[in-house]
């Protein structure tokens, strides 16, 4: 799921109600720059897999609100 391509509003809406974990929400916010998951993994300290775990969190939650 492309997080960048969302509307302001609902990137707003997302960060409301999804109730993001404080990891999920900073992969949140760098997905909303477009950030490729590896670049993710490195400006967060941590895995490709676990930034690739985290954004399968993310993107449930997203899913769920909609």
């Amino acid at each position: 799921m492309k997080i960048c391509g969302f509307t302001e509003f609902e990137l707003n809406y997302f960060r409301k109600y999804c109730n993001f974990t404080h990891t999920e929400r900073e992969l949140f916010e760098l997905r909303c720059k477009d950030t490729s998951l590896e670049a993710c993994a490195e400006a967060m300290n941590v895995s490709v897999s676990t930034v690739k775990r985290l954004s399968r969190r993310v993107n449930s939650k997203i899913i769920r609100v909609i």
